[in-house]
């Protein structure tokens, strides 16, 4: 039989669904406005998803520009980042909290079709930004030796890492304002210009990086004091852009004086939301804090190689995340617009991408997690140490993937005391003590810090789901 006789119908499938799916990438990146409680569920999860992503992916190449230029300083120099990254993660902490918190009540107010309640809320969290960096910073820049010298740091990295640290916590505003006015345009809907501020200051970050660390042209060589200052003006560039679309955009959303003048009741309930979410990463962060201190008892090469192997994971969660938080704004605006089911199902979709996309990314770092760390050291110690960290970090990832996804759906819902108790229970409870006992009774090393991080994650995604599953996150009020 001749095919001509039989056409096969596949060709002209092909080419229409190449098509659409071109179509619907350049409508996400585009940043179209849509109505995310209408139509198909799995259009709206990639709608969001993609330039959700793309953001994150551009967040996750600030840790690893920096990480691959300052790597040439030596491993003093990596382990003063990793050693601040270590303290900024508490800042994270904070910023990410009230990041979930304000996503989710934009998301509420937009589902309702209150677009005018929501950039109050906008309104309300530039003035719980500037006072989070203003505390941080000040006491970032007065006792920053203090602060490696208690992370145990040994007296080289304290001299070479003393200005890192002080210029990347003096400038904590660009890192709080930045995550708080995407958070805004992320909860309307509008993640295509959050991803367009992560480039900005991304693209700025990029450029500047080796001309400050190295000297370059014009510019003073200020080695890994550089890396801070390149990063924090190009996020201050982003924020002040963002800041920029807010006031004079288009769009569902846009800030006026009326909306910036304090409202006890919505600064309130912004706080009371927001508490939940920094106290759930909090506990993540400072579990971190512990985990790096158990590290550092290894020596510099365990930091850097840590330090590293983290940077390389973030790489990959990051975007994974930024398609958890497309997970959120869907929960939110669904709930808001009296739609739980579409919700529940747009988590499940997320979940699907999710699962896949980390799935691939595993088996990458299964295979090759030698060669990766090797990009940014080739000193034995460090390469030894990271290649380790990352392909056993990445036999958790399946786990992460989904579990990821059902934290977000809470968050999303406004539902933030439920994932703060799990963080308590796997990160300080299981985590701590088993990354302890494995290092040390078990005799395991650093490595034994890793297998601690794989197992309690893991553990911790299971548990988030089968609690997403019994469904009271539906009936939240916020």
């Amino acid at each position: 039989m001749s095919t001509q006789q039989f056409p096969i119908e596949t060709s002209p499938v092909a080419p229409g669904r190449r098509r659409r799916a071109i179509a619907l990438l350049r409508q996400a990146i585009a940043g179209e406005e849509t109505d995310y409680t209408q139509g198909r569920v799995g259009r709206a999860v990639l709608l969001l998803a993609i330039p959700m992503m793309l953001e994150m992916a551009m967040e996750s190449v600030f840790a690893v520009v920096d990480i691959f230029f300052v790597a040439r300083l030596g491993a003093e120099a990596v382990a003063a980042v990793g050693l601040t990254e270590a303290m900024l993660t508490l800042l994270y902490a904070v910023a990410v909290g009230l990041s979930m918190a304000v996503t989710a009540l934009v998301a509420r107010r937009i589902g309702e079709k209150r677009a005018d309640a929501a950039a109050v809320v906008a309104g309300q969290t530039l003035w719980v930004g500037i006072a989070v960096s203003v505390a941080v910073g000040v006491a970032g820049v007065l006792y920053a030796r203090d602060l490696l010298v208690a992370l145990g740091a040994d007296a080289a990295v304290v001299e070479s890492g003393t200005a890192y640290t002080a210029w990347m916590l003096g400038g904590c505003a660009s890192i709080v304002l930045l995550f708080l006015l995407n958070a805004v345009f992320r909860g309307a809907g509008n993640a295509a210009l959050a991803m367009r501020v992560l480039w900005l200051a991304n693209g700025i970050n990029i450029v500047l990086d080796p001309c400050l660390i190295f000297g370059w042209g014009p510019f003073p060589e200020l080695g890994v004091a550089g890396a801070a200052i390149a990063t924090n003006i190009g996020r201050g560039v982003g924020a002040l852009y963002a800041l920029y679309c807010l006031i004079g955009g288009n769009g569902v959303l846009r800030l006026r004086a009326a909306h910036v003048r304090i409202a006890r009741g919505v600064l309130a309930g912004l706080l009371r939301v927001s508490a939940g979410g920094i106290a759930q990463f909090a506990i993540a962060t400072s579990s971190y804090i512990v985990l790096m201190r158990i590290v550092s008892d290894y020596g510099s090469a365990a930091i850097a190689g840590y330090t590293i192997a983290i940077r390389i994971v973030m790489f990959t969660l990051l975007p994974a995340w930024g398609l958890s938080n497309a997970a959120a704004t869907l929960v939110g605006q669904n709930l808001g617009a009296g739609q739980p089911q579409r919700a529940e199902d747009s988590v499940r979709s997320a979940a699907r991408y999710n699962l896949m996309f980390l799935l691939a990314i595993a088996a990458v770092f299964i295979v090759f997690a030698r060669p990766l760390v090797g990009i940014f050291s080739t000193e034995p110690d460090v390469l030894a140490n990271g290649a380790a960290c990352l392909r056993i970090i990445s036999y958790g990832y399946g786990f992460y993937a989904v579990g990821m996804i059902a934290v977000q759906a809470f968050n999303g819902a406004g539902d933030t005391s439920t994932p703060t108790w799990v963080n308590l229970i796997f990160f300080w409870l299981l985590q701590l003590p088993l990354a302890s006992w494995l290092a040390g009774g078990a005799g395991l090393g650093p490595r034994g810090v890793f297998w601690a991080i794989a197992i309690s994650e893991s553990l911790m995604a299971v548990a988030a789901v089968l609690l997403f599953r019994r469904g009271r996150w539906k009936r939240k009020v916020v």
